[in-house]
């Protein structure tokens, strides 16, 4: 099974930044973890701050991959285009938030991904990542 991480702006920081709300784990340790939970997953990761670098590689792996575990970060509240390219491709996305955007500001309450999206999961850390992937293995 082929899953793609897909990460947005500013997580290439983590580990660095608001520990207090995004932990001190850096994604690329995180990901190793990942590798050792799912040994039968074939991993692609990939993270950009550049919303038009985000879409072209949903379009690149939505029709080659079995699923795509997406965390748009701040491209969440205002990236239309984003919430097409899910609509567009073939795989399965699901949507992951490290913080719970809902008990934040109240302009991180609206999603443009999460109707496009086959699940979302919100506000329980990096586990929020193994939890869609599990979901994907799950389902085949």
């Amino acid at each position: 099974m082929k899953i793609a991480i897909i990460n947005g702006p500013n997580l290439n920081l983590l580990g660095k930044r608001e520990t207090d709300i995004y932990g001190n784990q850096s994604f690329e340790k995180y990901m190793e973890e990942l590798k050792n939970l799912f040994p039968t997953v074939d991993f692609h990761y990939y993270q950009s701050n550049v919303e038009g670098e985000l879409i072209n590689e949903l379009q690149r792996v939505g029709y080659e991959y079995d699923g795509i575990v997406l965390n748009p970060a701040g491209y969440t509240h205002t990236s239309v285009a984003i919430g097409d390219a899910i609509a567009a491709i073939k795989a399965p996305v699901v949507e992951v938030h490290i913080s719970n955007v809902h008990s934040r500001e109240h302009f991180r309450h609206l999603s443009h991904v999460s109707g496009k999206s086959a699940g979302s999961i919100f506000g329980l850390g990096l586990k929020g990542y193994e939890l869609a992937i599990r979901w994907l293995t799950d389902r085949k």
